[in-house]
């Protein structure tokens, strides 16, 4: 991988996402911003800047302001599943599912992230303790070890307020995590799948260019 990235430029990086979340109106709310992966063990260079966010799901739609969007645009969902508040404002950000819905999701790794950026954007309406296990349980089922979500992460930004503590310790390097294969198996998992598990986990990384983002709904 030739994309690599400084530690203290993904550290920059990271702030100034967090920021732009607090600054701008976002395509829905987000409510948790984690760092987990690379980052969190004190690598530098790191091969990814990996984000995960909590966001709302919109439960009140505008369906006068989604038709109306449809109709000029084609695409679905804007004032429903992404406010179209934000849409106005942000017309360049709107990204649409293979199905022609507004997905929030693409749309925030559209806002924050920039276009040949090496970093992967989480995106769940379930805090990250609560999505690594859901996404471990079903990995495991399917062994289908590449969906599982790395839990050496840390919380660093909750509804604005920011764990100045806990940033203090990312730029030091100094938050003290075990192997990923370690991490699984406090987790539950046998030794042998965890090990298997955490090289399927690398392997899949390394073939990993630019930015991406994937959406889970639990």
């Amino acid at each position: 991988m030739t994309d690599r990235i400084d530690r203290d430029a993904a550290l920059d990086r990271l702030e100034q996402l967090i920021e732009t979340v607090e600054a701008d109106p976002m395509a829905v709310p987000v409510r948790e911003i984690w760092v987990y992966g690379d980052l969190a063990l004190g690598l530098d260079p790191i091969d990814r800047l990996d984000i995960y966010l909590k966001k709302d799901i919109r439960l009140r739609g505008d369906d006068e302001a989604a038709e109306a969007y449809y109709t000029k645009h084609g695409i679905k969902g804007v004032g429903q599943s992404v406010s179209a508040e934000w849409a106005e404002t942000f017309p360049e950000y709107v990204r649409a599912n293979d199905n022609g819905h507004a997905a929030p999701e693409k749309c925030l790794a559209a806002h924050l992230l920039g276009d040949d950026e090496p970093i992967h954007l989480e995106v769940c309406n379930a805090s990250f303790d609560e999505n690594v296990t859901q996404r471990l349980r079903g990995a495991l089922a399917r062994e289908n070890y590449e969906q599982i979500l790395d839990p050496r992460g840390v919380c660093l930004w909750v509804d604005g307020q920011w764990d100045d503590d806990l940033f203090d310790k990312l730029r030091g390097g100094k938050l003290p995590f075990p192997t990923f294969a370690g991490a699984l198996e406090q987790l539950g998992v046998d030794s042998d799948t965890a090990s298997e598990a955490a090289q399927t986990v690398s392997r899949y990384r390394t073939e990993q260019t630019g930015p991406t983002v994937r959406g889970d709904v639990i």
